[in-house]
């Protein structure tokens, strides 16, 4: 399912217009992310919770070249389903 598909699903099943679902769409992705760039988690009970991982620098090598290289610390997005989201595809 792609972005667009989600929003026709959402559409379908509240009634709502394309147009509406997709702000709504939007407004959670917006949400969610903001949350996370703020350096919060998002806990949606029986779904999952979205966190930020934080990775140190570190020194790797060029698969080609064998050459050392520098890999600067980031933060990366995680996300941990629950229980509801597990069981629902087991």
């Amino acid at each position: 399912m792609n972005k667009q598909e989600l929003i026709g699903t959402v559409a379908e099943t509240t009634g709502m217009t394309k147009n509406d679902a997709s702000k709504a769409v939007e407004a959670v992705f917006d949400s969610i992310t903001s949350q996370l760039k703020n350096g919060d988690e998002v806990r949606l009970v029986g779904f999952g919770t979205f966190s930020v991982s934080k990775r140190k620098a570190s020194t790797g090598r060029n698969p080609r070249t064998g050459e050392p290289m520098k890999i600067n610390a980031s933060s990366q997005p995680k996300f941990k389903p629950g229980k509801g989201l597990k069981d629902a595809v087991n």
